[in-house]
């Protein structure tokens, strides 16, 4: 698969750590964090699919009239379109009926995920995005409702699916501010950030008080080129003092705390890791979500010795802005996502953490269900995503599919941008209160959550 730009930016982002220091960019607690055991764990685990994934291709309605309507507007792939042909599609039944069905399918790269929903260990969230509030096609087309900034950006809408604040530019993602949230109740004895990104730098993990730590999957935290020899040590011992030099220029100040806590976070988890089970667990190879995921298991497994009781974790799959050649390109990314999330459930279940780990995905926005030249879509707006784990009330589907007729009552134009029927601030309070959120923090969280009310979504128990 091609190096996309998005891919160029994570590397380049993780180099620290890929020279052995794994970024990290604050301190949490006073207390040794080997000390403390995790006896009431709960973990977030996000999985982002950068580029927009077309969810009219991942869930997709399998009785007579819903896949005949999916074939009207979607057009045969033979005709130049990119409806899936049924035969190929995985069947799922959902426990309640949407758009007047029960009967749903699955692209057929996606044998996983349908394993998955009909143990009950994942649900579908249907068509979420990003709103201020409630929005009709009427209130839209005639400009009587706010509506989020720049939407069908994907600078834009990325941010502000991290960030849950659509009309500004926010500084703090909506993790950050759940891990700021709960640090008091499950974290205050941690000396190790509660947020770990396993794709590079993301808002989402940003809060007032937390800061993430960066780590490329795979590697060794910590220095390299350092050992217990007396030049080696010394070495080492003039680098710490040189970050400690007060050189009076701020940047260069904020610099050298960053890599100090680099170095003090790195040595924590290398202490720990170092002592981690082995995972008997398989996670595919060549398939750099499943690497990302093996590496939070591993951390996940060492919770303990770093004293949290409460873990959030930024994965990310790209390649997903199909403009051209849809059809092959999701295929090859679903053939990595599926696989990938199932192994990640099964090393769940292997540390007797399944109830305690939730994972949920998130995606820029969905594609036009028209299908644009070239064998591709355009940006559109809410989507399906996907939530696993073991306390996931799975088997269903959540939230309200669109009506799925071109220029219709879903429709924000002429083909197929669903106006979305749920916020990401209903999806996030509902993954937030699971995690031990209080209530009444909800709103300093989601700014908009108050506009909607039903602020539960119901998909976690």
């Amino acid at each position: 698969m091609p190096v996309t730009r998005r891919d160029f930016i994570r590397a380049s982002c993780c180099t620290a750590a890929a020279l052995g220091v794994a970024s990290s960019f604050s301190r949490f607690g006073l207390v040794n964090a080997l000390a403390q055991s995790s006896t009431d764990f709960r973990a977030l685990v996000c999985i982002f699919l950068f580029g927009g994934n077309d969810s009219n291709n991942l869930l997709i309605p399998n009785d007579a009239a819903g896949y005949a309507n999916y074939l009207s507007a979607r057009k045969a792939i033979s005709a130049g379109g990119l409806a899936l042909d049924q035969s190929t599609l995985l069947p799922i039944t959902s426990k309640t009926q949407q758009v007047g069905t029960n009967s749903f399918g699955l692209h057929g790269n996606l044998p996983e995920v349908q394993t998955l929903f009909n143990n009950g260990n994942l649900a579908f969230l249907a068509n979420v995005g990003t709103l201020v509030a409630p929005t009709t096609r009427a209130q839209y087309t005639q400009l009587t409702q706010t509506v989020p900034s720049n939407l069908f950006s994907h600078a834009d809408q990325q941010t502000q699916w991290q960030t849950s604040e659509p009309n500004s530019f926010g500084t703090t993602g909506w993790a950050g501010r759940i891990a700021d949230a709960v640090e008091p109740a499950f974290n205050a004895s941690s000396m190790f950030p509660p947020i770990t990104t396993v794709a590079g730098t993301a808002i989402f993990c940003t809060g007032q008080q937390t800061q993430p730590y960066a780590i490329i999957p795979g590697t060794t935290p910590g220095l390299t080129g350092f050992d217990n020899s007396a030049p080696s040590t010394a070495r080492l011992a003039a680098l710490q003092q040189l970050l400690t030099f007060d050189t009076g220029i701020s940047l260069v100040q904020a610099a050298s705390s960053i890599t100090s806590n680099s170095l003090a976070d790195s040595k924590i988890l290398s202490a720990a890791l170092a002592s981690a089970p082995t995972l008997a667990t398989v996670f595919p190879a060549n398939n750099s979500l499943a690497a990302q995921l093996k590496q939070v298991a591993q951390i996940i497994s060492v919770r303990a010795a770093l004293g949290l009781s409460r873990q959030v974790f930024f994965c990310s799959l790209g390649g997903f802005d199909t403009h051209n050649n849809q059809i092959a390109l999701q295929q090859a990314l679903f053939e990595q996502l599926s696989p990938a999330m199932l192994a990640f459930y099964n090393a769940t279940v292997e540390l007797n953490l399944a109830q305690q780990i939730t994972t949920f995905t998130m995606s820029d926005f969905s594609r036009t269900f028209q299908p644009a030249s070239g064998g591709g879509t355009d940006h559109a707006w809410g989507s399906v995503q996907m939530i696993m784990g073991g306390g996931v009330a799975g088997g269903d589907i959540y939230g309200t599919l669109p009506t799925f007729t071109l220029g219709g009552p879903s429709d924000a134009g002429s083909n197929g941008r669903w106006i979305p029927t749920s916020s990401i601030d209903q999806y996030g309070a509902t993954l937030a209160s699971w995690f031990g959120v209080p209530a009444a923090q909800l709103p300093q969280i989601f700014p908009n959550l108050a506009n909607f009310t039903t602020q539960g979504l119901g998909f976690l128990g």
